[in-house]
């Protein structure tokens, strides 16, 4: 028998309410009578909610068989009253996903389509079917379902013939594809011939290109590169260990450096220009540990690490360290992490900073200055006045060592003894009109540090500049932006302990937020906990499948309940399947 359609299924976005929250999703799908038009983004009566992670030319349709509906039916032993349940907009007798290849085409009635990628991997497949687990059901067990491109519009109906009209090339299927990206084992030479096929999304081709280089050496850390492409190398060691403190700075009126050494003469890890470490203080005898990330803003060196911290007015960590810490003390330091790292090649670079943000992009332009590069390179910087200009003679003297490096620094209020000309280049806030009036090319790479004000401008004034999000590089102090897709956002609320916290469980450090709390029997998983406690978290498909909640497990251990398909980086942890074993601390 031909494949045939069995239902044409539609639905708009709505909001439906879910633990608590207000989910807005179009998952839930109805047949339609009769016959509706397909149009290039979707089909007469169909919408989208979360056009981040579905929709768009590469997802105009979903589609789902009839045989995996027959397959779900006798996995859960129930039956299901009406197509549309798995979110498809068609439910076909036929092109099961083992057979079905990226890049086929097929004819319905007036309509020609292409398959595109398989199943975008969400949690709210699993909402519409109450079953939570199943996003990471649908890859195990190698029936995800797949995506249309509309590449010609016409009238579709159930009962219509679907004619393949052409074959893609490579013949991979749906679901080799699928398990290629999600399941572990990324061989070289499938990667290869994926990267073949013209049909798959640009965001696939790019997940299997960071498979690839991992399989070729390029990146050997673990994990899955292909769905967490920034992870940052692997932490030197886990955990913390001692360091001692050799030397305590004043680097301007608010900011004042440490440097550390190893305390018990083993050379430290050198770190990438850029990267932080954790430090972990206890602030009172009988108080639970207090974690703060500082960036490193020294040249990268085995023999010492230098942070530089912001004095805050409530500055719990930093007050501390003001007040207490002198030479000789010891302090416990994590591993330094993070990718926000220094590019190598030979594009320009620019090192765009503010206040006590300078820190990593200094220990950039130490790296560029130990190597002597000709690379063009712009530092330009912003302070209120001389008084707060942090690490003003270190950084004119690392300029003035490049050939080819400029300085431009703003004060916003100069004092009557700050000289222009020589504190400072120009009155105000450095803005991205800036950027044009220096003539620094849209060629090079933009790392920027600073106020999340600061950090907002420069970001969207240089993509409105036509700067490739891959050229701009961030680094974030505090907390990271969430990832919550479909989630209606309420009033924003400080981190906070839990709902009748209890001290009974492992301690769970954020060491962005601030907070440590006490882990409850009654949480499913880290994720549930940081929700409770209103810590900005990043998830997707909550079951593992994903990785979007990979986040950098700084010491302590997990388990998983369920096991992930695949695990995550070393030391890293997926929030969404893991529970703490004994105290943890995460980077977030």
């Amino acid at each position: 028998m031909p494949p045939r359609l069995l239902s044409v299924n539609v639905g708009l976005p709505k909001d439906i309410d879910w633990r608590g929250k207000t989910v807005h999703t179009a998952i839930w799908k109805e047949p339609v009578q009769g016959r509706r038009t397909v149009r290039r983004l979707n089909i007469d009566g169909d919408g989208q909610g979360d056009l981040a992670g579905h929709g768009g030319e590469h997802r105009a349709v979903m589609v789902y068989q009839i045989d995996s509906y027959r397959y779900w039916e006798r996995y859960f032993g129930r039956k299901f009253p009406t197509y549309g349940q798995f979110g498809e907009n068609l439910t076909v007798d036929g092109l099961p996903d083992n057979e079905v290849c990226i890049g086929d085409r097929y004819q319905i009635a007036g309509a020609l389509f292409e398959v595109t990628q398989p199943r975008v991997t969400c949690y709210r497949v699993g909402i519409r079917m109450d079953e939570p687990q199943m996003a990471s059901l649908l890859v195990a067990h190698h029936r995800p379902g797949f995506y249309l491109r509309v590449l010609q519009e016409g009238d579709i109906g159930a009962g219509d013939e679907i004619v393949k009209v052409s074959a893609g090339p490579e013949q991979m299927t749906v679901a080799e594809i699928d398990a290629l990206l999600y399941l572990p084992g990324h061989s070289r030479e499938p990667l290869q011939r994926a990267l073949k096929i013209p049909a798959l999304p640009v965001g696939w081709q790019a997940s299997f290109r960071a498979l690839l280089e991992q399989e070729q050496g390029g990146k050997p850390r673990g994990g899955n590169p292909g769905l967490v492409p920034d992870s940052g190398p692997r932490p030197a060691w886990p955990g913390f260990r001692k360091v001692r403190v050799s030397a305590v700075n004043q680097e301007s009126k608010t900011v004042f450096s440490l440097l550390l050494t190893s305390g018990d003469g083993k050379p430290l890890a050198a770190p990438l220009p850029g990267q932080f470490v954790v430090l972990r203080v206890r602030t009172e005898p009988d108080s639970p540990p207090l974690l703060r990330s500082y960036s490193l803003s020294d040249a990268p060196s085995t023999d010492h690490y230098r942070v530089s911290v912001k004095e805050e007015l409530h500055g719990a960590v930093s007050g501390y360290l003001k007040r207490n810490v002198q030479t000789g003390d010891v302090l416990d330091v994590s591993a330094p992490r993070g990718n926000f790292i220094l590019q190598e090649g030979d594009d320009p670079v620019v090192l765009l900073s503010a206040g006590v943000g300078a820190t990593p992009v200094l220990a950039m332009l130490h790296a560029l200055a130990s190597a002597g590069t000709t690379r063009a390179v712009w530092w330009l910087f912003g302070a209120r006045n001389r008084e707060d200009h942090s690490f003003a003679a270190e950084a004119r003297a690392l300029v003035n060592a490049l050939p080819s490096a400029k300085s431009y620094v703003k004060y916003s209020q100069a004092g009557r003894e700050d000289r222009i000309g020589l504190d400072f280049d120009a009155s105000g806030r450095l803005t991205i009109t800036d950027i044009a009036k220096l003539g620094i090319p849209d060629s090079a790479h933009f790392y920027l540090c600073g106020p999340p004000t600061f950090m907002q401008d420069f970001s969207s004034g240089l993509r409105a500049r036509g700067i490739p999000v891959s050229r701009i590089h961030s680094e974030v102090f505090g907390s990271l932006p969430p990832i919550t897709p479909g989630l209606k956002s309420g009033p924003s609320r400080m981190p906070h302990q839990p709902p009748a916290a209890t001290d009974q469980g492992p301690k769970v450090a954020f060491a962005r937020s601030g907070l440590t709390v006490s882990w409850a029997a009654r949480y499913q998983s880290l994720l549930e906990l940081a929700e409770a406690c209103d810590v900005p978290a990043k998830w997707s498909c909550r079951t593992g499948v994903c990785h979007t909640c990979e986040t950098g497990l700084i010491s302590g251990s997990v388990s998983y309940q369920p096991e992930p398909i695949e695990p995550a980086a070393d030391g890293s942890v997926l929030l969404c399947c893991s529970r703490p074993t004994e105290d943890v601390a995460l980077d977030m």
